[in-house]
């Protein structure tokens, strides 16, 4: 295994309905990397109860104690890797997991507006609440890193990326001080190993990419109560967007 000091573990937290998954593709196509899917969701789903479709078998694919998690995370590097590409999910955080745990991370935040999250999270699961996207849980997490890792944490903006991803991920390979590879722009369609388990239910559409998604703007239809939401999130949003990478 590389040593320690020449690995990069790199913790890109996101909310639900963002490029989150695309973004592991991208990561996980690199020849350096192992890119690991979501690996607190079982520990969420446990000390919740929430179920979530799959929960049955997403319980049984991973580690129920967030402990076990890290101990897990520590080890998850073979011979000649040397970058770890952690997808996360901001609401996974549950309270008791020690956000110490992963100081030495490089930390970034993948964000989108909240009323594209909602219109799309509201096509797959009729159970939204501010919890459920994960926006306050990224604020703290990102004020949490802010104060304590000794890597200042970066943020980027999914439609950055579908505008423009050489220029964007070029930017964050530089701010995450690894070399931006090529390979990070496409990919090979179809399911890949480190896919969770409940990719069954929500990666039916990245399973057909082969890159990223060109942006275009789409039309947003939401009921009153999902308005509501997306107005008390949005000041999470501007709060880290006026932080982003620009293009």
């Amino acid at each position: 295994m590389p040593l320690k000091e020449q690995i990069t573990q790199l913790s890109m937290w996101s909310g639900p309905r963002n490029i989150s998954t695309a973004m592991m593709r991208s990561f996980g196509n690199r020849p350096d990397c192992v890119a690991v899917d979501e690996p607190f969701y079982a520990h969420y789903l446990a000390k919740t109860g929430l179920e979530h479709p799959m929960r049955a078998e997403i319980l049984k694919s991973q580690p129920q104690q967030w402990q076990t998690v890290i101990k897990q995370l520590d080890k998850a590097l073979p011979p000649e890797k040397s970058l770890l590409y952690l997808k996360h999910m901001t609401q996974h955080m549950l309270p008791e997991i020690d956000r110490a745990a992963l100081l030495d991370h490089v930390h970034c935040f993948l964000i989108r507006d909240p009323r594209l999250v909602i219109a799309s999270f509201a096509a797959k699961w009729d159970q939204i609440d501010a919890n459920a996207t994960g926006f306050h849980q990224q604020l703290e997490l990102y004020h949490y890193y802010s104060r304590h890792s000794p890597t200042a944490p970066i943020i980027i903006e999914g439609e950055d990326i579908q505008k423009s991803s050489r220029e964007i991920l070029q930017k964050l390979c530089a701010a995450c001080n690894i070399p931006f590879s090529d390979r990070m722009l496409s990919w090979e369609r179809g399911k890949k190993p480190e896919d969770g388990v409940w990719g069954a239910h929500w990666y039916n559409s990245v399973e057909n990419s082969t890159g990223f998604t060109a942006y275009k703007p789409k039309p947003i239809n939401l009921t009153p109560e999902q308005e509501q939401l997306a107005k008390e999130l949005d000041p999470v949003y501007q709060e880290l967007k006026c932080l982003k990478l620009q293009i």
